[in-house]
């Protein structure tokens, strides 16, 4: 796995937050979480586009950071469960008003990121519209 060779600047609260959900799925695993969708298999159900690989080192993370707890039951096959720490549940009000946000701006949004792909990987054909 990578590892970092330089300490990552966090001198304010947007530069930790940043150190702790930056990862592409991160924000979801939590969300989904948060709603029920405990075991792994759940969650990759919930996240079809994100490989097996991936969510299990972004939860391994999230668990490092104390966001979310790992249980694992002796049974077999072996069954685990994740569960949001009391701290990974201070931040849902958090990423419930930025979901919020972008379905206010959803259009606006969704414009902007196409107009950037068409601008850069060809013509408006290779984007359908919203």
């Amino acid at each position: 796995m990578y590892e970092r060779k330089i300490i990552p600047n966090l001198n304010c609260g947007l530069d930790l937050i940043g150190e702790v959900l930056y990862g592409k799925w991160k924000i979801r695993l939590l969300w989904f979480i948060n709603e029920g969708y405990k075991r792994p298999s759940e969650l990759q159900r919930k996240i079809p586009d994100a490989s097996r690989r991936v969510l299990n080192v972004q939860l391994k993370e999230l668990e490092e950071h104390e966001l979310v707890s790992k249980i694992i039951y002796p049974v077999v096959p072996p069954k685990v469960e994740y569960s949001l720490t009391e701290f990974g549940e201070s931040l849902i009000p958090v990423i419930g008003a930025l979901g919020q946000w972008g379905d206010q701006n959803q259009e606006r949004l969704k414009n902007l990121i196409i107009k950037r792909f068409q601008g850069s990987a060809g013509t408006k054909d290779d984007f359908p519209v919203l």
